[in-house]
């Protein structure tokens, strides 16, 4: 096994930037704007909310180069390695012309102050360079994460579709020009190493491979593993936490894997929201949409399914949605794997049934079958990119007309995800179809969880919302159209008929 490799390499206005020596803590904004004196890119809220600190952060797929908008401020340093980094600067081409979304941004008087503007044109670039057609919807999604108190988003969401109406089959810029000679020096940095920098005492590590991970997490059980940091970024950003070793996940080979299985999907620790989008909104339609209101697209884009499990929020978004559905999780010490209900993982606040040296490898997420109904729902102050005051999901099978099993779980209500045993066992039996059947449930309901009261929420608004969202899951399992239980498809036609 050859050494590992002790700096880290990226790609910027293309030339490859080398750098070597670097405290584990680095956050990608600070080495732009204090080591490249790259100050377009701003910081705002320091935490991956505003968006003010947006960057691209492009990879090859399938042969081209794929952007995703990264937050800078909580993003490590080390975490770009073998990547593209394209910031604000890099956007007008070389004869001195903006960027398409630029110059539409200058046309529609899009653009806002110095702060926010930069983080907004970076997410916009980033909606310019992907696929198929942009509608409006894709445009107030992708600026969901760009959080900008100067005015009105309508000239922004106009410049956003009149840039991408223009770019015909496919980006017009001096970053797509660039292409070929990107994919040829990122190949040529990607040397499949192991990434060392530091000592045995503080170091950033990035191993490339199951087994080069397996065997440091063994020799540093102490050390803070990684994978999008959109959690451990605010550890240092906010918290201020010390943390001496870290140990980045996003280079090992194969931890991303997704598997789509008849009966199952299998989703590897380190894949990105991002990327299980689609084969997570095949089980069903409300994953699909609790997904997509999972932060913004910066954090889905950084964030993985892996992480958001093994950190152990109470109010994690997928932990609810995949215990309801049977979940497990697969964990790996050394060799030796092992394999619990993803119920089992979460002990209590804070505490994991995670062994020292051992890290989440995946999560097998069971498929619906004929019979079932899943419904799920997230409660927020803020519809787009905020964090859930209840999250509820309910997994029931019927047979003639009658449930004959369920799976319910909760965030936000307890100390961990929990499934709400009671109530389960008083759906047995129940006829969806006739509220008289309900109540028993709505009553146990109110005795599975004991919530507190925080600025989210207070506990009997909890109580009463938990009742309520399994009100509206036998509702809808009854066969009554969601139009009549649904605010978001009257959401978004409200956008409609504004545009």
């Amino acid at each position: 096994m050859s050494a590992p490799r002790t700096t880290v390499r990226y790609l910027s206005a293309g030339r490859v930037i080398e750098v070597a020596d670097f405290p584990p803590m680095t956050t990608l904004l600070d080495h732009i704007r204090l080591e490249r004196r790259r100050t377009g890119t701003k910081e705002g809220c320091g935490e991956g909310d505003c968006g003010a600190c947006t960057v691209a952060v492009g990879r090859p797929v399938d042969g081209r180069m794929v952007y995703q908008p990264v937050n800078a401020c909580i993003a490590l340093l080390g975490q770009i390695d073998g990547c593209e980094l394209v910031t604000v600067e890099d956007l007008a081409a070389r004869e001195g012309r903006l960027h398409p979304i630029q110059a539409a941004m200058v046309e529609k008087h899009g653009s806002q102050c110095g702060f926010c503007t930069p983080g907004i044109v970076m997410s916009l670039f980033v909606l310019y360079h992907g696929d198929g057609p942009v509608d409006r919807k894709a445009v107030t999604d992708q600026l969901a994460g760009n959080l900008c108190r100067c005015t009105g988003y309508r000239p922004i969401v106009d410049a956003a579709l009149e840039a991408c109406a223009g770019r015909g089959a496919g980006p017009i810029d001096a970053i797509a020009a660039a292409e070929a000679e990107t994919l040829a020096l990122i190949a040529a940095i990607d040397d499949a190493r192991d990434l060392t920098v530091g000592t045995d005492q503080s170091f950033f590590a990035a191993p490339a491979s199951i087994e080069s991970l397996a065997a440091l997490v063994a020799a540093h059980p102490d050390a803070t593993l990684v994978a999008g940091a959109t959690d451990v970024g605010l550890w240092i950003t906010k918290q201020l936490r010390h943390l001496p070793k870290i140990i980045a996940l996003g280079r090992v080979a194969g931890l991303d894997a997704i598997a789509d299985h008849p009966d199952r999907l299998e989703i590897g620790a380190t894949a990105t929201f991002a990327a299980a989008e689609a084969a997570i909104g095949g089980i069903d339609p409300d994953l699909a949409e609790i997904w997509r209101r999972i932060g913004s697209k910066q954090v889905r884009a950084s964030g993985t399914v892996g992480g958001n499990i093994a950190n152990g929020s109470p109010i994690g978004d997928s932990p609810p949605a995949l215990i309801a559905l049977g979940a497990e999780l697969e964990l790996q010490c050394g060799t030796e794997l092992r394999r619990l209900p993803l119920e089992a993982y979460f002990l209590e606040y804070g505490r994991q049934d995670r062994r020292p040296g051992e890290f989440v490898r995946r999560v097998i997420v069971p498929k619906l079958v004929p019979g079932q109904v899943f419904r799920a729902y997230k409660i927020s102050k803020r519809f787009d990119q905020d964090i859930s005051a209840v999250m509820g999901a309910f997994r029931l099978t019927l047979d003639a007309g009658r449930i004959v099993a369920a799976r319910i779980a909760f965030g936000g209500m307890a100390g961990t995800p929990k499934r709400a045993a009671a109530t389960e066992a008083a759906l047995v039996g129940v006829d969806p179809a006739d509220p008289a059947t309900w109540m028993p449930a709505l009553a146990a309901i109110r005795s599975d969880y004991a919530p507190l009261s925080d600025m989210r929420a207070s506990a009997a608004y909890r109580s009463d919302v938990a009742a309520g969202l399994l009100e509206k899951a036998l509702i809808e399992s009854a066969g009554t159209a969601t139009d009549l239980t649904r605010i978001t498809g009257q959401r978004e036609a409200r956008l409609d008929r504004v545009a």
